[in-house]
């Protein structure tokens, strides 16, 4: 899958248990906000927070809700090589099965009439690249990837919540603007000064 770069590379993207947990930790590294995270932001309940989950309890989540090593279990994301390298991970479900989107999180529903539990509407909630590989184009990729992947497992819609006027360099993990318009995305809603809705709708005739 060809990507817009400097260096003319081909990005090769697989449903995500289809790659092994040394590539999801190289992709993460072992410090700064990913490492801390693992893409489970969105994924937490209620009663849990980054504080009553430590750092590798996060790491196996994340290992287990992507399926690395098992293909035919299923995978809560894509990952990204270059060259073999594993490089990008993308987070695309069933909306509800972020259930800190669907349950916590006041933004995005404001102003919104939604089904929160139509598992016809997917969500991709994190694009995050490897340190040294990013301002590459690889996240547009990642999202399109994404669209296609959600399209072709039933899904009815695609929605995106980017932040713009971002305040911290961890915020660009759930998206911009503009990579999710690259993806066919648009904004369809702006519960607030700083977080964006986008969507795509397919056509089901």
């Amino acid at each position: 899958m060809p990507i817009s770069n400097e260096q003319s590379a081909d990005l090769r993207i697989v449903p995500a248990n289809r790659a092994t947990a040394a590539d999801l930790d190289a992709i993460y590294g072992t410090r700064g906000p990913g490492a801390g995270c693992r893409c489970q932001r969105y994924k937490l309940g209620r009663k849990e927070s980054f504080r009553s989950v430590t750092v590798a309890g996060l790491r196996q989540r994340q290992l287990q809700q992507a399926g690395c090593d098992t293909p035919g279990q299923e995978t809560s994301g894509l990952v990204g090589y270059l060259d073999d390298e594993p490089v990008a991970w993308c987070a695309i479900e069933p909306r509800p099965d972020y259930q800190g989107l669907v349950r916590v999180f006041r933004v995005p529903w404001d102003g919104r009439d939604e089904d929160r539990t139509d598992r016809s509407v997917w969500a991709i909630t994190c694009l995050y690249t490897r340190v040294g590989f990013r301002r590459r184009g690889i996240s547009g990729e990642m999202a399109a990837a994404a669209v296609e992947f959600a399209r072709e497992h039933g899904a009815a819609a695609v929605e995106g919540y980017p932040i713009i006027n971002r305040s911290l360099p961890d915020e660009g993990n759930v998206g911009t603007p503009d990579v999710f318009r690259s993806a066919g995305l648009s904004e369809v809603h702006r519960p607030s000064l700083r977080r964006l809705v986008m969507r795509i709708d397919f056509d089901r005739s």
